[in-house]
């Protein structure tokens, strides 16, 4: 059974820094490929960072400001987010796409709230 569970979210005022964490179960390995999303109210959801393998990736939107590492030993995935901004407020779901095209997430978490004030 595979579940992906986030924490590491909260309330931050601008500028600050939060490292949001995607624990994975059900697999031996974490997947080739994950990815972050954050979906705000009223807009599309926002892949954020993904990776492949050991390719990380990062929209233009958080360039600069995040970054993905990982844990092996504990499954885990991490997303490290400086100097926030109000903009980045929302809804953060890791996901996990269980083959290597990287194209069809399948399993989520049910996502960590950040609030940037």
């Amino acid at each position: 059974h595979v579940q992906l569970v986030e924490s590491g979210g909260g309330s931050v005022q601008a500028g600050g820094s939060l490292r949001l964490s995607c624990a994975v179960s059900g697999y031996r390995h974490r997947p080739y490929c994950m990815a972050w999303f954050r979906q705000v109210p009223g807009k599309g959801r926002e892949e954020v960072a993904s990776i492949a393998g050991e390719t990380r990736i990062y929209a233009d939107s958080v360039s600069g400001r995040v970054t993905l590492t990982e844990d092996s030993a504990e499954n885990t995935l991490y997303l490290q987010i400086d100097s926030l901004k109000p903009e980045d407020t929302g809804t953060y779901f890791c996901a996990a796409d269980p083959g290597l095209a990287c194209s069809t997430y399948s399993h989520w978490g049910q996502g960590t709230q950040v609030t940037v004030s």
